[in-house]
């Protein structure tokens, strides 16, 4: 290696460790308000990797990241800014120092929960892979993440579908407060074994022979196009967060380490070639003076504008026009409403893939896939049965610019991903102060009412929709379901598309090619005067069959179809509601917590004096769903049901 090299190596280091130790003794003086982890002793590892990458490579990162994010050549005004919390950070002041993120320099994110970046490295290599470039990504992790099933299912994922990503295993010989020591386990190199990936060793306090290990990493995964293991062995010489007692470790361990500091290691070998100390000296003034500025800068910048405190959540999207709904024409299934929609987005957009499990060959577990894998077999991507990843895949690639459609197969499966979706999908935006964007659609079915049972029965668009960030439609006719799921797919936004599968054999009129159905926006299926039922998705037909039962006793019911759960259009139900003066809401979902709470609460408030009854909500009894027939029929709202509370709020 030449001197010039090696000096460039060395000042990399210093700044890192000087950006780092004053980060320490700011947070110590209060001016950085939240968490701080500091990567003392692993300048290194950040280093030596980074400086074996391309400008278009991409990294993703931990809570521990920021010298990884320096290394791949992130502002250092700007991170002290936004340690700060000032509107000139890099993220806005909206991340801090566990969320920096420059998707413009391929910085995919540092983040709060351990191993949550592994599957969006995936995401961001699977872009990669559709655009055929030479590019990789590096997902950064420590020996801690190792535990979680996100690793297991992303590095699964990768070798499954031999995707060009280095995971650089950082490791520091701590998980939190526990040594690996004190938690027995197999090594590193056989766990990459079990899963047929190649495994490299770095010494992480060698700047020179970490760079060394990933030019061979990096190679080889640019010219075969899979995943490659490294383990970089190095040492945390701070503590977990600052402020931490460290009463895990033994004084003569950490002096140990110290010794192999990985700033020595490099500047003996620079005395050795010829330089002097007094070089050295110049070297870390010149980081010195660098953070000095940087710190100014951060100091004498504004914190964010109260007036943008709602910025940033949702991106802007196209403004769609509400057509009147169509009532003849050739009929189609919602089932191939669903095919169509997807087939047309995958003619129309090259950036639109689908993938989930059994998607493809296998033509989805309804059936309302198949064909499209043989006609886009590089777009329809078959998974293995790794949800975390598979979301995962979905944030990361729409953060590289395409528009992923992910198929979970049943919204029951939800809690084996949620984290990718409620604190990865749902916030980056937010984040990264408005610099990433994850135009990202999921696809998931519920339904109850066929003895599926309580796993596979339940309605939990009110999760989703409690979560900023997110949309949520619930369509239910094959026109809306066509155009809510385009839509959706060109929405810049994460979109919840939720089908309910007792209706995929339903009929309707065939919507024309490129229909598209506003988001956030309910329609007015059945015009009445004398009470209004707002309803959603297989609900609908029921509550519109109940409007003509009670038409002919004389009541007159208006009909609204939410379509949209998040955002709700509580315009349309206020409107509905100065003309009728009552209010009855009725979903499949449980009662209690329901969306039907938030409507009548909303309803509540902004409408008290519209109301000649008390609002009246139908829906599911607070259980899991039955098993039984006999028992799944009770607990699931029914015609019986809803007329019933027609007839009470009417006697009012």
């Amino acid at each position: 290696m030449t001197q010039r090299s090696r000096t460039n190596l060395f000042s990399a280091m210093s700044r890192i460790r000087e950006f780092e130790t004053r980060a320490s003794e700011l947070y110590r003086d209060t001016e950085i308000p939240g968490f701080v982890h500091v990567s003392v002793g692993q300048e290194a590892v950040a280093v030596g990797v980074c400086s074996a990458l391309e400008a278009e490579d991409v990294i993703t990162s931990n809570h521990r990241g920021h010298g990884h994010v320096l290394a791949k050549g992130a502002d250092m005004k700007a991170m002290f800014a936004e340690l700060m919390a000032r509107e000139t950070g890099t993220c806005r002041g909206r991340g801090g120092s566990m969320h920096i993120a420059d998707p413009s320099i391929g910085v995919f994110g540092a983040n709060g929960i351990v191993g949550a970046g592994l599957p969006i490295a995936v995401g961001a290599a699977t872009a990669i892979k559709h655009r055929q470039t030479n590019n990789v990504v590096v997902a950064f992790f420590g020996d801690g993440a190792v535990g979680q099933g996100a690793f297991h299912e992303s590095i699964n994922i990768a070798a499954t579908l031999n995707l060009p990503i280095v995971f650089l295993c950082e490791n520091n010989h701590f998980a939190e407060f526990s040594s690996t020591d004190n938690l027995p386990t197999v090594s590193l190199s056989r766990r990459a074994s079990g899963y047929g990936v190649p495994y490299l060793h770095a010494d992480g306090n060698d700047v020179e022979n970490v760079l060394e290990v990933l030019e061979t990493a990096l190679a080889k995964t640019r010219n075969d196009g899979g995943p490659v293991f490294v383990e970089a062995e190095t040492y945390r010489i701070h503590g977990h967060y600052e402020g931490d007692p460290q009463k895990y470790r033994s004084a003569s361990e950490l002096e140990a380490w110290m010794a192999r500091d990985p700033l020595t290691v490099v500047a003996n070998r620079l005395l050795d070639s010829g330089m002097t100390p007094a070089d050295l000296d110049a070297l870390r003034g010149a980081a010195v003076i660098e953070v000095d500025e940087a710190v100014e800068f951060a100091r004498s910048s504004p914190p964010p504008s109260n007036d943008t405190l709602r910025w940033y959540v949702l991106g802007e999207s196209d403004p769609i026009p509400d057509k009147p709904r169509l009532t003849s024409g050739e009929e189609i299934r919602t089932s191939r409403a669903i095919g169509l929609a997807l087939q047309h987005e995958l003619e129309d957009d090259p950036d639109v893939f689908l993938a989930g499990i059994d998607v493809g060959a296998g033509g989805n577990v309804f059936g309302i896939t198949r064909g499209l894998h043989e006609q886009f077999p590089t777009r329809v991507i078959d998974t293995p049965i790794s949800e975390t990843a598979l979301m995962g895949m979905g944030v990361g690639a729409a953060m590289s610019g395409l528009k992923p459609v992910i198929e979970l197969m049943y919204v029951d499966f939800l809690g084996v991903c949620f984290d990718q979706i409620m604190n990865q999908a749902a916030k980056m935006r937010f984040m990264t102060g408005g610099h990433a964007t994850v135009p990202l659609t999921i696809r998931t079915q519920f339904g109850a009412g066929r003895s599926s049972g309580s796993q596979h029965s339940q309605s939990l668009e009110a999760l989703f929709a409690h979560i900023p960030g997110l949309k949520v439609v619930m369509p239910s006719t094959p026109e809306d379901t066509y155009g809510m799921l385009r839509a959706a797919i060109q929405d810049p936004n994460p979109v919840i598309v939720i089908e309910n599968r007792l209706l995929y054999e339903t009929k309707g009129p065939t919507p024309e090619r490129g229909h598209l159905t506003p988001l956030g926006r309910a329609a007015v299926v059945r015009k009445g005067s004398d009470i209004t039922l707002v309803t959603v998705s297989r609900m609908v037909h029921t509550c519109l069959a109940v409007a003509e039962s009670l038409a002919m006793q004389g009541v007159d019911c208006e009909v609204i179809d939410l379509r949209t759960v998040s955002p709700l259009d509580h315009q349309t139900v206020l409107n509905s509601v100065a003309k009728t003066s009552r209010l009855v809401i009725v979903h499949e979902a449980i009662t209690d917590f329901g969306i039907g709470a938030e409507i009548a609460a909303r309803v509540a408030d902004q409408g008290f004096t519209l109301m000649d009854a008390p609002i009246r909500r139908v829906g599911a009894l607070a259980m899991p769903a039955p098993y039984a027939p006999n028992l799944e029929k009770l607990w699931l709202p029914d015609e019986d049901q809803i007329v019933a509370t027609v007839h009470e709020l009417m006697a009012f």
